[in-house]
């Protein structure tokens, strides 16, 4: 009997898998999967639950992976709900609760997808499902730690498409082949306290981070690239915490995002960066320390076979052409783009990480026949 992309769906919402918990959800996913034919590997790691599966011969020639999380984002307020964030129940046509659109549904239908597909037409090759449940936290120890498994067991994937959700407002609309970087830098700035009467005596920290932050953020840092938008540094937050109105304080603390395209590099931001931080401590004669964290570089897969086979699997089964996207925040494509080519299609996105997240029935499962079309035109 066929696997019901909406049941699996529900199954595993009706699992409270905030990151870092694994909720029962990869236990759900692993005995599916497994009555289905595939070899199951749980691949934990610092905590992590993940899972690895496959159908098919070891090393195979021929590999189509998907990559997809189980991890959820906090519930907010969860007297806000009007449906249960963890009861999957469906009310005019859409299945409510904390996941369903990202990403659980999606993880359903390659599932349902894949185990429907070889067990009607066993195709000459493997397929290959990497699940984390670490994609809403630090993605230290998930796509990564299934990566390297893989690498350290001769497990590999020819080409890879995540489920994320990439559909703005009308299903298929958008699928991705690249994403910004996407980099953090904290400033502390260290000077003086004293009299705001006797501002001689003090080395107010104030105007140097002003002047950093209008430097930093006064700068265009490119006008974009063939396949991205112009990158962007954003001011994010300014804390003193200084009550006094007669204070000059002593320290001041300051935060920017930045989203880059492929003109540049986190190095070479965080080069830059260090230039006009040294800059504005001269000047000021404070001091100036600066921390970045990186959470992934900017990269792209270049338009070819793989958004080809995707975007007729889209077209054929939605009527509609997906845009070649290179928009958003970060996913596990930026983990996986290192080990074989990727893209990411999905569902429409619009309520994912609100209250009320919800998933349209009728999607789901027309997201489970894009995924099938894809499987058999790949094998073909």
């Amino acid at each position: 009997m066929p696997i019901d992309p909406v049941d699996l769906t529900a199954a595993l919402v009706r699992c409270p898998s905030i990151t870092p918990e694994e909720g029962g959800a990869l236990v759900h996913l692993e005995k599916v999967l497994t009555d289905g034919g595939f070899t199951c590997t749980r691949v934990d790691r610092g905590g992590v639950s993940n899972l690895f599966a496959r159908w098919g011969r070891q090393g195979a020639n021929r590999s189509f992976g998907f990559n997809g999380h189980t991890d959820v984002v906090p519930l907010g307020d969860e007297a806000a709900w009007t449906m249960p964030p963890f009861g999957a129940e469906i009310k005019d046509g859409y299945l409510y609760g904390r996941g369903a659109t990202d990403m659980k549904s999606g993880v359903a239908a390659f599932a349902a997808a894949a185990i429907d597909f070889v067990q009607d037409t066993p195709p000459d090759g493997a397929i290959i499902l990497a699940v984390t449940g670490d994609e809403e936290g630090d993605a230290t120890d998930g796509t990564t730690a299934l990566l390297d498994w893989m690498a350290a067991n001769n497990e590999n994937m020819s080409v890879c498409l995540v489920g994320e959700p990439t559909c703005p407002d009308v299903m298929g609309e958008a699928m991705k082949i690249g994403r910004r970087g996407s980099m953090a830098a904290f400033f502390t700035v260290t000077g003086v306290q004293g009299h705001a009467a006797y501002p001689h005596r003090a080395k107010n920290p104030m105007p140097a981070i002003a002047r950093l932050m209008d430097a930093l953020s006064s700068r265009v840092l490119d006008e974009g690239t063939e396949h991205f938008d112009p990158s962007s540094l954003q001011v994010l937050t300014i804390d003193t915490g200084n009550p006094a109105t007669n204070v000059i304080p002593s320290q001041t603390r300051a935060t920017v995002n930045i989203r880059f395209n492929d003109t540049h590099t986190s190095a070479a931001l965080t080069t830059w960066m260090q230039e006009e931080a040294d800059k504005v401590a001269a000047a000021f004669d404070v001091k100036v320390e600066m921390r970045v964290r990186v959470s992934g570089e900017s990269f792209v897969t270049p338009p070819g076979e793989l958004s080809d086979l995707v975007g007729a699997a889209v077209e054929a089964e939605t009527g509609v052409e997906p845009a070649l996207s290179t928009s958003g925040g970060t996913s596990d494509a930026r983990f996986v783009k290192d080990h074989c080519p990727v893209v990411e299609f999905g569902l429409t996105g619009k309520t994912m990480h609100q209250v009320d997240e919800r998933v349209k029935v009728d999607e789901v499962h027309q997201l489970k026949a894009i995924y099938t079309r894809i499987l058999r035109d790949y094998f073909a």
